[in-house]
């Protein structure tokens, strides 16, 4: 009772706020008519039965730079022009926005690098960093081998008819994660907390009307109210709070076993938090206090391990509508495996690399990465736009507090970068030289998939080799199909998934046993 009446009041001031402003500097630039006041283009934008049913319209109709309206009437600038997402992403005029910092906060702690600013998320990234460069995560690959054949043998026993991959998938991309990273077990993670992780991933997919509105006020609100609204009983807050905790104690349990054993002369092992840990390092790690080691527990299980699986069930789901390049791509995993005697070298697999690239092009975990103006500054844009009034502009100005929103998926789909069939799953575009090889906005095929800037994702070749090792296993000897009937869409909850028909997360796949090509 006493959050709805605070949230009640809190959108009464907010709405009153946001009626009697002054106008938005960004008022001429053209973009789509409200359909309400109270939702604007939310709905049709968060809401959509399909991801990008509405913004990909829009996108052809406005241009990679266009003005939507929010709840209440506030004007966001939605932004998928290159130039425009390199200053907006590297630019200290703008930060995440106040509500998702406060959502990391929550989930993930203080001390954790994503909530971080400033010299401190500086010096966590460059602690953190050393167990994610190339030679770093090609020590992981024994783990990713390890999940792979994991997901290989379930596989084994799926029965004919299609069965739901994506816990089999999620479980996989769980025990990799462990054990690079943790260099643990995914069941020394405990039941709960497993439990509750997944709890955490099904309450956050989960969005209605009332979301937006709380997204709305959550932006004009200051932190302090939203980190004492978090402090009540509701079950969100509750069990992101229990698998907070739980974090805390397992991620405390495994640092002092580590400890302990550097302690009796046991070998280093080779994942990360052993070498975050090593008091006497010889390859520059940075050794970090314990407690900046624990905090990031959280953050590893939720955020690393469940785009990847995401991503992973999404490319499955192409492979299994598009049984042309399937075949191919057996075929191509089948010959490099022959010819390097089982040892494969997965950089220089070019079908399966265009297939991946062309995967998360499609399908980024984070389609939409909102920043607010934190000073009064101007955005440049690489093709210039006509407002409502008739001007021509190269630039726009923005007010302090203007919240500008990162259209990665509409980026990702730029004609003008990725061809005419820019809204098709071909990955051969990788290989025709069809796309566009400037303005390097990410740092991997020039896809903002792991954003970009000082918070690019420290994981993105952890993630890649990952898809690299299960791909090549499961394509290898697997047959993807899709059932008589299929009914799954991506759709945006929070993160991009594959959604069944009845609403929930799910990807029901024919996976037969393939011959030996």
């Amino acid at each position: 009772m006493a959050y709805a009446i605070a949230l009640a009041t809190s959108i009464s001031v907010v709405a009153l706020y946001l009626l009697f402003r002054h106008q938005s500097p960004i008022q001429n630039i053209p973009g789509p008519p409200s359909p309400s006041w109270i939702f604007g283009h939310m709905r049709q934008l968060m809401l959509a039965s399909r991801f990008g049913d509405y913004e990909f319209q829009w996108l052809k109709r406005y241009g990679p730079v266009y003005r939507l309206k929010g709840c209440f009437g506030q004007d966001r600038l939605m932004v998928a022009d290159p130039t425009a997402l390199q200053y907006i992403l590297n630019s200290p005029s703008f930060y995440r926005s106040p509500l998702k910092d406060n959502i990391a906060y929550l989930l993930f702690g203080e001390k954790s690098v994503i909530s971080a600013r400033g010299n401190e998320h500086r010096r966590l990234r460059a602690a953190l960093n050393v167990g994610f460069t190339s030679a770093a995560v090609r020590g992981y690959e024994s783990a990713f081998q390890k999940a792979a054949e994991m997901i290989s043998d379930e596989l084994e026993k799926f029965p004919a008819t299609a069965t739901d991959i994506c816990p089999l998938i999620s479980l996989g991309s769980l025990r990799a994660i462990s054990e690079a990273i943790m260099g643990v077990s995914h069941q020394d993670l405990g039941d709960e907390f497993v439990a509750n992780t997944i709890q955490i991933v099904k309450l956050s997919a989960t969005q209605r009307d009332t979301h937006l509105i709380a997204d709305a006020v959550g932006f004009q609100l200051p932190s302090w109210f939203w980190r004492a609204v978090m402090k009540l009983p509701t079950t969100t807050f509750n069990t992101a709070r229990t698998t907070r905790q739980l974090a805390k104690q397992i991620g405390g349990r495994i640092v002092r076993d580590k400890q302990d054993a550097a302690r009796q002369g046991f070998e280093v092992n080779n994942d990360l938090f052993s070498r975050l840990l090593n008091p006497q390092p010889r390859d520059g790690t940075k050794t970090l206090h314990e407690d900046d080691v624990v905090a990031h527990t959280a953050l590893i299980v939720i955020a690393g391990q469940e785009n990847t699986a995401n991503a992973l069930s999404l490319g499955l789901m192409e492979l299994a509508r598009h049984s042309d390049f399937q075949h191919k791509l057996r075929a191509e995993i089948h010959s490099y495996r022959v010819a390097s005697a089982g040892k494969l070298t997965y950089d220089n697999m070019p079908l399966l690399n265009a297939f991946i690239k062309e995967t998360l092009r499609l399908y980024p975990g984070l389609p939409i990465s909102d920043r607010v103006a934190i000073q009064d500054t101007v955005i440049p844009l690489g093709e210039s736009i006509t407002t409502s009034t008739g001007e021509r502009i190269n630039q726009i100005p923005v007010a302090k507090g203007q919240l500008v929103s990162v259209a990665i998926s509409s980026y990702q789909r730029l004609e003008s970068h990725w061809g005419e069939d820019a809204h098709e799953f071909n990955p051969y575009r990788w290989l025709d030289g069809v796309v566009h090889q400037g303005d390097a906005v990410g740092p991997y095929a020039n896809i903002l998939t792991f954003l970009g800037g000082p918070r690019i994702c420290l994981g993105w070749r952890f993630a890649i080799s990952e898809m690299q090792i299960i791909y090549c296993e499961l394509v290898g000897k697997f047959l993807f199909a899709e059932p008589i009937n299929p009914s799954v869409r991506p759709r945006f909850l929070t993160s991009l998934q594959p959604i069944v028909s009845t609403g929930g997360k799910g990807l029901p796949l024919c996976v037969t046993r393939a011959g030996v090509e």
